[in-house]
């Protein structure tokens, strides 16, 4: 993961990949060692909260491709309102029902997992999901915390597993557009990316503890982290805002503009800097564990920039986007945003350029991207978000908390994955599972 590449480089590996993602799907393809393609992916969902209906509407039209076999939930009513959506929408036979996601892996039918869940349970799921044979879709961030990236992708590589991370503007065809553009040098090399999440959120004051729903097994929901008594803001929607489930702001809406941020640089190692500054400017009395506000800013060992700007104070936006980039080039610059748009400026008066805006306005990549997923469970291809591409966006999820929580500017190993003295820091780069959940023992 310390190997360097330019940004042409590496969009022009992403564009070769889809090319022969497109060819072996046009081909059939095969499946694991040879063997023939299944007629139909059967896919388990684990975790049936908000989300997963925008996955599966992702399978919708692809039902002579794809079945989904299981749904499972620790809390039923979960499962009753994705059951309705899935036989109303998608498939007639009703999927098999669980709270146990162990269940699933003991099912030798089912060829893939769409994990959904809080952050805290998606290596704890998915780890022992590909040693039991099974391809994985899993939400961002792939992980709760840095060390679970490196663990993904060595599971990934052992037992030859499909992965893809819910980064699905990896897909979006106006991402298609402007990697054309930035491979074309339209706007030189780029040097600098920002991203940002600019909206409003709402105060969430503390609540009681109290009970858990009818029917919910709320310690299975706790899984791996600490027990504790059911609070309402821990749990369903909420438990973003916590660090035994979630990763604040950066790690829910953040990762996505991280993401495409690495994706607009070419980046393909870690930083070797990192500062972050944060705190509370709207949101007093926010029942959150996290800031409201955030900047952070990682230096690459090549001297390239990348800054995150988190700021919960604006209807408006920064560039008219509620989640965005910038990319600066040697010669002009890219306004891009996830939700479908980009505009580019060129030269010293930064004379408008190609923009995209209108008939891509709202192709946020769902549907694109779990077909790329589908293709490569039958075809054994590379996916768009692979481990590797997705463990390098997470972990600036991961460093940037890390140096907030520590001494606001840290330096960091690219190869060795290890804070340069700073012991502090390297014990946040992992984490203690409660017992009997976790990670398997061989991870």
């Amino acid at each position: 993961m310390s190997h360097e590449t330019t940004r042409r480089q590496f969009l022009q590996q992403s564009t070769e990949a889809a090319a022969i993602l497109g060819a072996a799907t046009a081909l059939g393809g095969v499946h694991a060692f040879g063997a023939a393609a299944p007629a139909k992916v059967r896919v388990a969902i684990i975790g049936c909260g908000g989300i997963m209906t925008s996955h599966v509407k992702g399978l919708v039209g692809r039902n002579e491709a794809v079945s989904i076999a299981w749904l499972c939930d620790v809390d039923p009513k979960q499962i009753d309102r994705m059951d309705a959506f899935v036989t109303r929408d998608f498939q007639s036979a009703p999927p098999k029902r669980t709270a146990h996601y162990e269940d699933i892996l003991a099912d030798k039918d089912v060829d893939a997992c769409i994990i959904a869940t809080p952050h805290h349970w998606h290596a704890p799921i998915a780890l022992p999901a590909m040693e039991a044979g099974k391809d994985v879709y899993i939400e961002k961030p792939i992980s709760h915390v840095y060390n679970e990236g490196p663990l993904i992708i060595a599971a990934a590589k052992k037992h030859s597993r499909v992965v893809q991370q819910g980064s699905q503007m990896r897909s979006s065809p106006v991402t298609e557009k402007a990697a054309k553009l930035l491979k074309e040098g339209l706007i030189g090399e780029v040097k600098v990316a920002r991203a940002w999440t600019a909206e409003t959120r709402t105060v969430e004051k503390p609540l009681p503890d109290g009970n858990p729903p009818a029917g919910v097994d709320y310690d299975r929901w706790l899984g791996p982290a600490p027990s504790r008594s059911f609070n309402p803001h821990r749990f369903h929607g909420t438990w973003r805002m916590f660090q035994d489930y979630g990763n604040g702001e950066i790690g829910d809406d953040g990762i996505h503009d991280l993401d495409m941020a690495t994706w607009g640089l070419g980046i393909d190692t870690m930083p070797r800097q990192i500062t972050a500054r944060g705190g509370r400017m709207l949101l007093d009395g926010h029942a959150s564990e996290y800031p409201d506000s955030m900047n952070v800013t990682y230096e690459y060992p090549d001297g390239r920039l990348l800054v995150y700007e988190n700021y919960p104070f604006t209807a408006y936006g920064i560039h008219g986007f509620d989640n965005g980039n910038v990319f600066y080039g040697t010669t002009g610059y890219m306004i891009f945003s996830r939700r479908g748009a980009f505009s580019t400026f060129i030269g010293p008066k930064s004379t408008p350029g190609p923009t995209e805006g209108k008939e891509l306005r709202g192709k946020t990549g769902y549907p694109e991207h779990m077909a790329n997923f589908l293709d490569a469970v039958r075809n054994r291809t590379p996916t768009r978000a692979n481990p590797e591409v997705a463990h390098r966006s997470c972990a600036l999820v991961h460093l940037g908390e890390i140096a907030f929580r520590t001494r606001g500017r840290l330096d960091f190993d690219p190869k060795a994955e290890r804070f340069v003295d700073c012991e502090e820091a390297n014990r946040l780069l992992t984490k203690q599972y409660r017992k009997p959940f976790g990670l398997p023992e061989n991870a």
